[in-house]
């Protein structure tokens, strides 16, 4: 025979300090947005075009049966040894990269220095270094980045011996400048702050102990 049980619901405002608690661990563990970083990840595949860096796509299945090109970009965080953020592409040099950069990111010195870093190996090797990075075995930081540079020169003159050292420890000053990036979006949209503002905006529900009702 059916029964009737009523219960007693209440916004996430007015609920006790613990059952908030609560109620944010529910939001974090399930109801946060799966795609937080497309923003960052956006933000990046811009800085990389200006840097020179080409990008390579993988190709991905839409559960509508079709497909799309997705950059090859890898990470993993925020919370253990191994975490990190690293991509694949192909990186030549490109014309008004510092002009670009500082436009683009005005207040970022970290993203200054490695676009200054790679224009000044460029200038000494007559701007035809080119290198190949691509993503190797089961973590995602930037050591995880196999880099092989060399010098596009039409008459075989072997790159400065510096060259090599240079531009593959600044590639990976870039993946560890793109893991922080994801890495505060992440804490912001896990923060008490972002948490409880998007609660309140969708008027969820929960029982007096902070637990989901619905």
């Amino acid at each position: 025979m059916p029964e009737i049980i009523q219960t007693t619901v209440y916004q996430f405002r007015e609920l006790s300090d613990p059952a908030k608690e609560r109620a944010r661990s529910w939001y974090r563990e399930t109801a946060i947005d799966p795609d937080w970083y497309d923003f960052v990840c956006a933000d990046f595949e811009a800085i990389c075009g200006i840097l020179g860096l080409d990008l390579k796509t993988r190709t991905v299945r839409l559960m509508g049966g079709g497909t799309r090109q997705e950059p090859c970009l890898y990470f993993r965080g925020f919370w253990s040894q191994g975490d990190g953020a690293c991509f694949d592409g192909v990186y030549t040099h490109e014309r008004q990269t510092l002009t670009k950069i500082r436009h683009h990111a005005p207040q970022d010195v970290e993203l200054h220095r490695i676009a200054d870093t790679l224009q000044a190996i460029q200038r000494r090797n007559f701007y035809r270094l080119r290198a190949e990075i691509h993503h190797r075995g089961f973590y995602c930081h930037e050591h995880c980045m196999v880099i092989s540079v060399e010098r596009d020169s039409p008459t075989g003159q072997d790159m400065t011996a510096d060259a090599e050292d240079i531009v593959m420890e600044a590639l990976r000053d870039l993946a560890r400048w793109f893991y922080r990036q994801l890495e505060r979006e992440y804490a912001f949209q896990t923060s008490d702050e972002a948490v409880d503002e998007a609660m309140t905006a969708n008027a969820y529900t929960f029982t007096e102990t902070g637990c989901r009702f619905g």
